[in-house]
Order: structure tokens, then C-alpha cells, then sequence
């Protein structure tokens, strides 16, 4: 890490994400953190860093890691708290001791994900990664979504595909189905949404600083349930910032996903 050149300023935008990212795991106690994604394990590590420190966390591979790991740095020092392989991640899905962090390429109203393909089903454009473990993870465990680009083409009125299960999904199943599903919040590079209302219908719960509420609207293909008194995101404390810059994110590869606007 000798080269690194530790960077100073106000926040970025990318660095605001990683702190509403920290806060979607602030809360969670002693389970399995598992944010998937740059900005996700950015944001994760933080929460461990700063007000989770409770949190299980891996190394993005096969081991538990007590100590807080840098991205984009090869051969960190590791303090390994256990072996965490493929059945004993699988445990802790279908126990629920885990929160998730995804993407997706479309996302609707009710928190609908696809990442499977875009098109009809029977003849789609694209192929994507597929539902992946996107049904296990909406149902058994809390999970959250980080959208890096937020647009009319990820927000849409009707996912082409049911990747991960939303709230009136979740509604329809058989008695006790949905009892664990819980889809905590989506933070995307312009604002975070959550599902607060009484319909579970997507709403606005704060915009990035720089960002209007007419920004959010028309990166949307949907209405939004939008307070009159939309706050503006947080931005990251002196603390968070020392420990983005200079031991999580040295590198400044946050900027690379989300570049200051």
C-alpha cells in the first residue's frame, strides 16, 4: 500500500453511497453480512468499521474475517475467524442470519429483481446471469440493493423476469411463505428507497446531496411514494471518511463506480 496517495475534500458522491450503504447494516446485530458489489463491501466494511462491528463478514471468498479488509489491494493481511465454503454459506441463507446485498437489472414498484434475462420469456434479448440465488436470498434473509445507475431502464413498471421476489409476490404465497422476506432499502448513486408505506410501494427516503427530487422522478419508470419532506442523504462523518480513504478503499475505486457528478 506504499503508492497509495490518500485522498482529502468533501465527500463524493460515490463515498455518500458507502455511508447509506453502512447504514442499511447498522442495526442487523451478529449475522452474516454479505454485500456483493464494489460500493456493497465499500459500505459493508464500514458498518463494521464504525457502528456494527458485530457483523460476520467474509473475504469475498471461502473465509470469515474479523479484521477490516481493504478493496482492490492483493494479499491483505487477514484475521480469520473461521472457514466459510459453500454448505456452511447455505446454512445461513436458509436460516435467515444474513443480510445481502444485490444489483439488478430491473427492479419495479414492489422490489420485483430480475438479473435473468431482458425480453419476453420466450424469446429474450439478452441473456443475463440468470436467477442466480436471488429467490433463496428474497425469501429467507433481509436484502437490500445497490443500483449504481439509476434509470427508466433498471426502475421499470414490470420486470421482464421474477429474479428475487417483491412484496406482492411475497403477499401470494401460502400462509407463512412470506415470512421472512424483507427487502430493507435500495441505494442507487442518486438517492435511497425504501418500501415504508402501507402498500409496500417503492418510497423515497432521501436524495444524495446535489440531487433534486424531479432528478429521481424522471430516472424512474414508475411513481414513487415521495414525502413532502424528502431529507437529503447523510453525508459521511470524519470518521467513515478516514476509514474509506485510507484503510478500506486506499485505492479510490468507489470513484471508479460511481465518478463525482
Amino acid at each position: 500500500m506504499s503508492d497509495v496517495v490518500f485522498r482529502d475534500g468533501p465527500p463524493t458522491r460515490a463515498e455518500v453511497c458507502a455511508a447509506a450503504i453502512a447504514d442499511c447494516f447498522a442495526h442487523d446485530g451478529e449475522i452474516l453480512a454479505n454485500p456483493i458489489g464494489t460500493l456493497p463491501v465499500i459500505g459493508g466494511r464500514l458498518a463494521k468499521a464504525t457502528v456494527a462491528p458485530e457483523l460476520v463478514m467474509t473475504d469475498g471468498e471461502a473465509l470469515l474475517v474479523e479484521n477490516i479488509l481493504p478493496v482492490g489491494v492483493e494479499n491483505p493481511e487477514k484475521v480469520v475467524a473461521g472457514w466459510n465454503p459453500y454448505r456452511t454459506m447455505f446454512d445461513a441463507v436458509w436460516s435467515g442470519r444474513r443480510h445481502v446485498m444485490m444489483s439488478g437489472s430491473q427492479i419495479d414498484k414492489f422490489g420485483n429483481q430480475n438479473f435473468a434475462f431482458i425480453g419476453p420469456y420466450e424469446a429474450p434479448r439478452t441473456q443475463l446471469l440468470g436467477m442466480r440465488g436471488a429467490p433463496g436470498n428474497t425469501i429467507n434473509d433481509k436484502t437490500s440493493y445497490w443500483i449504481p445507475a439509476h434509470t427508466t431502464r433498471t426502475f421499470v413498471p414490470a420486470v421482464d423476469a421474477v429474479s428475487g421476489v417483491g412484496y406482492d409476490r411475497a403477499a401470494e404465497l401460502p400462509a407463512g411463505g412470506g415470512r421472512f422476506h424483507d427487502i430493507h432499502r435500495i441505494v442507487t448513486n442518486l438517492c435511497v428507497l425504501d418500501f415504508a408505506t402501507p402498500d409496500h410501494r417503492m418510497h423515497l427516503r432521501s436524495v444524495h446531496p446535489g440531487v433534486t427530487i424531479d432528478d429521481v422522478v424522471a430516472a424512474t419508470g414508475f411513481t414513487l411514494a415521495i414525502d413532502g419532506d424528502t431529507p437529503e442523504s447523510r453525508l459521511p462523518t470524519d470518521d467513515e471518511l478516514m476509514w474509506i480513504r485510507e484503510r478500506i478503499d486506499p485505492n479510490g475505486l468507489g470513484e471508479q463506480e460511481v465518478p463525482n457528478p
